[in-house]
């Protein structure tokens, strides 16, 4: 292996995990007030619908919100079973088995 390449890595390294490092380590002796932990409750939900919505919405770099787009119907039953199971696997069970359901009708 190349020197380079192993100073590349770590150096990679060092940048994706000081970030997450620092604000748990410090934040682990701290006992933030109610509001703020209200606050951090929301911060996952915020990163997966900004993560999700644009997978969603955008079909061949439009926005795409009609019957004809399967990602965005696949997802109406895929929000039901999270909402009402409060569980990861059937969620991403009923996304699946939707999407593909949609893709044999429309196809």
């Amino acid at each position: 292996m190349d020197i380079k390449f192993i100073f590349v890595l770590i150096g990679m390294a060092l940048v994706t995990y000081i970030p997450r490092i620092i604000p748990a380590l410090g934040l682990s002796r701290v006992n933030l007030p109610d509001w703020a932990l209200r606050f951090l409750d929301y911060i996952p939900v915020a990163v997966l619908s900004a993560l999700l919505f644009p997978s969603i919405m955008m079909t061949k770099g439009r926005l795409d919100i009609a019957l004809s787009n399967p990602y965005l119907i696949a997802s109406i039953p895929t929000v039901i079973a999270a909402y009402f199971s409060r569980n990861l696997f059937i969620p991403v069970i009923v996304g699946i088995v939707s999407y593909i359901g949609l893709t044999i009708l429309y196809v």
